[in-house]
């Protein structure tokens, strides 16, 4: 096949990633297969992709399986060099049953996603003060379920532990218990099952307190950041820097690349799904979407309906109208992320009003 400049024909080009190597391929205007090559996933290697497919013509687009895994350097490089990147999903499993699967078919199938416009996410640009968030709660996260893991095997030794053990410990709360475990002395005869319950349950204590104290540093680091990046976040009612980091990291460092509210409400699974049939109009609570955003929105909807007046009288109205708490909480829910789009974008749009409460159903 004759190699064509990038001043040549415009082409879409399309990406299979994987751990060590990416595949690449390359189709015209009308969907044609031009060619297809393996490249290793290196710095090198993402370069000569990118010279290859614009050896071809001119390269309009490139989608990209996996852009926040094993894509995500590679398209920050494309994105760097000018190319435009779209975020493509891998083929469904009917898709794959009746096409097969290959890395030469998934590369063609992304760019043919990319051509026929099926595919049209902008991916997360992973450059920015949002992406060390992001990383350093990776961190944090592991570290809390460490400490309740920890705290689950210590109850449970409790359970069944020598009376003379578990009566000197009755009744104390977390803090005095973990204190009290982490300086007790079992002895050197660990073959006696209460010395050995003692050592087990000293361990265990001193790594609650080791997980404690790498939370809090990993608080007193994040904190900023998140202050850094959206202090208007942290402004809303019932936003800590646990949920704003969270939406934070759901929305990126390019928020602007979700075009509407509507768009963030999809993403945090909040947007009402119709659930109309017959003569019954409703809508009922979307499961798709980031759970964790939606977990966050969920947090600070709870927070909202116990201190905060203005959201307590909205539940007792929609109540009395007939709403069920679940149909309350989605309004909620959709309402705040309405707030936390206009934090993370910091549009002109103003601040919300009071009436804007009634739009959220």
């Amino acid at each position: 096949m004759t190699s064509m400049t990038h001043d040549g024909p415009e082409i879409t080009g399309g990406v299979d990633t994987h751990g060590l190597t990416h595949h690449a391929a390359v189709i015209d205007l009308v969907g044609r297969h031009l060619a297809d090559r393996e490249f290793p996933a290196t710095i090198r290697g993402y370069r000569d992709l990118l010279d290859w497919m614009r050896s071809h013509g001119t390269l309009t687009a490139v989608g990209v399986e996996g852009t926040g895994a094993y894509g995500a350097e590679l398209a920050r490089v494309l994105a760097a060099a000018g190319v435009t990147v779209v975020d493509v999903d891998r083929p469904d499993r009917k898709t794959r049953r009746m096409r097969g699967k290959s890395d030469p078919i998934d590369a063609y199938a992304a760019a043919t996603a990319v051509l026929a416009g099926r595919a049209t996410g902008i991916p997360k640009s992973r450059d920015g003060i949002v992406e060390a968030v992001r990383v350093l709660r990776i961190v944090r996260r592991s570290a809390v379920k460490a400490r309740t893991q920890a705290m689950n095997q210590i109850r449970g030794l409790l359970v069944s532990a020598p009376a003379m053990l578990r009566e000197q410990v009755t009744g104390l709360d977390r803090a005095t218990l973990i204190r009290t475990l982490a300086q007790l002395r079992p002895g050197d005869d660990l073959s006696r099952p209460l010395a050995a319950t003692r050592a087990a349950l000293r361990r265990l204590a001193r790594r609650h307190q080791a997980m404690d104290a790498e939370i809090a540093e990993l608080d007193a680091e994040i904190k900023p950041l998140v202050k850094q990046a959206a202090p208007a976040l942290l402004d809303l009612f019932g936003v800590g820097p646990e949920t704003a980091g969270q939406l934070l990291a759901s929305a990126g460092d390019n928020p602007e690349r979700m075009r509407s509210e509507g768009a963030f409400a999809h993403l945090a699974g909040v947007a009402p799904i119709p659930a109309s049939s017959g003569r019954t109009h409703r809508h009922r609570l979307n499961r798709g979407g980031d759970r964790a955003a939606n977990n966050a929105l969920h947090t600070i909807v709870l927070v909202r309906m116990r201190y905060n007046e203005r959201t307590r009288a909205y539940v007792e109205r929609r109540t009395k109208e007939g709403l069920s708490k679940k149909d309350i909480t989605r309004c909620l829910k959709r309402f705040v992320a309405r707030e936390v789009y206009r934090a993370l974008t910091i549009t002109s749009a103003g601040p919300i009003t009071q009436n804007d409460l009634a739009p959220a159903a």
